[in-house]
């Protein structure tokens, strides 16, 4: 997985009944845009994540 700040992350709920989650990528710790990723969910939460294989990334401005 690699990302560039701005992109957006996709975070897919793994149980039933569990929702999708959306974050904008703050800033990008690990090298060549690997993992770990600083994040800022829609309601404001700001984490640092290693995203998992329920994720995607989504480059809007490429």
């Amino acid at each position: 997985m690699q990302a560039t700040t701005g992109d957006q992350i996709l975070i897919h709920g793994r149980t039933v009944g569990a929702g999708e989650q959306q974050a904008e990528i703050l800033e990008v710790r690990g090298d060549d845009g690997h993992p770990p990723y600083l994040v800022r969910f829609s309601d404001g939460h700001e984490s640092l994540i290693y995203p998992g294989p329920d994720s995607e990334v989504m480059h809007p401005n490429r």
